[in-house]
């Protein structure tokens, strides 16, 4: 076993790698534990269950897939960081296999509730991001936005494309960037 200390990011990275060469199924305490070389009680040092550690490692591939460039001005316009969206989306689907559409419906019991919770929360952190960079986004007409049809209420509803082509895997965004430009700019 390996005597060095392993971090809970180690985990979560063995767990990831784990997710995109065998799918969710390969991902356990066990099999963890195995893959960083240490023992399973030292899994449990960071994760109390089963459930913690897949909650977590869902977290983590949401990361993963869009984390979003700490330079605020890497997005210019609000399309530009809907395209770098697809694209990520494109790159998730191919470093983890199936992630998109098989894993919220691979939790069962108290996993499924933690898991959705853990998702939610990374859907929420791109929501916001989404409405960051549209704030910043020096070419949208704001006249485009009132108290009903809000900046809020259009990143939701684009969000909302973004994962109804995510499950499908339908990786063309050319129909969302029209949809925005003929609203917004």
């Amino acid at each position: 076993m390996n005597t060095v200390i392993t971090s809970r990011e180690e985990i979560l990275r063995a767990s990831r790698e784990l997710i995109s060469r065998q799918g969710w199924n390969a991902v356990n305490i066990r099999a963890v534990a195995a893959a960083c070389n240490i023992s399973v009680g030292s899994v449990y040092n960071y994760f109390s269950s089963k459930s913690e550690l897949i909650a977590a490692a869902v977290e983590s591939v949401w990361c993963d897939i869009f984390h979003f460039p700490e330079d605020e001005k890497s997005f210019e316009r609000f399309t530009d960081c809907v395209e770098w969206m697809f694209a990520c989306m494109r790159r998730g689907d191919e470093k983890y296999p199936g992630f998109f559409s098989l894993h919220s419906m691979s939790f069962i019991g108290e996993e499924k509730a933690e898991g959705q919770q853990m998702m939610a929360q990374s859907w929420d952190h791109i929501r916001k991001a989404l409405y960051a960079v549209l704030m910043k986004d020096k070419n949208i007409n704001r006249q485009a936005f009132d108290p009903v049809f809000t900046a809020e209420k259009f990143v939701e509803i684009i969000f909302s494309l973004v994962i109804s082509a995510l499950v499908r895997r339908d990786y063309d965004c050319s129909g969302i960037l029209g949809l925005i430009r003929r609203t917004i700019y």
